[in-house]
């Protein structure tokens, strides 16, 4: 998932450290959040969003991560569409 951590982070000149003692978790934690490999919980999130002053919305791109799962989620319906319209595959004999 997309979030604002990595660029709120430099913005204030903390290092992934800093805000990890400040969230109480460990800086690969961090690490992870900002290299899109890890979602935060809920109030991880909140946290987060507490330290830096912004909403958990904001803080976590939930416009845009809403915009690219509906998205995602269109093309997969569209790719199994195309492949039904399709027919089967034919057998190797």
């Amino acid at each position: 998932m997309k979030t604002m951590v990595k660029e709120l982070r430099c913005e204030r000149g903390m290092t992934q450290q800093q805000l990890a003692d400040s969230v109480g978790v460990s800086s690969r934690t961090i690490i992870s959040i900002e290299k899109e490999q890890y979602s935060p919980s809920l109030m991880l999130a909140y946290r987060i969003s507490r330290v830096f002053g912004v909403s958990v919305e904001q803080l976590c791109c939930l416009e845009e991560n809403l915009t690219a799962e509906l998205a995602a989620e269109q093309a997969r319906e569209e790719t199994e569409a195309s492949a039904e319209a399709a027919g089967p595959l034919p057998q190797p004999v």
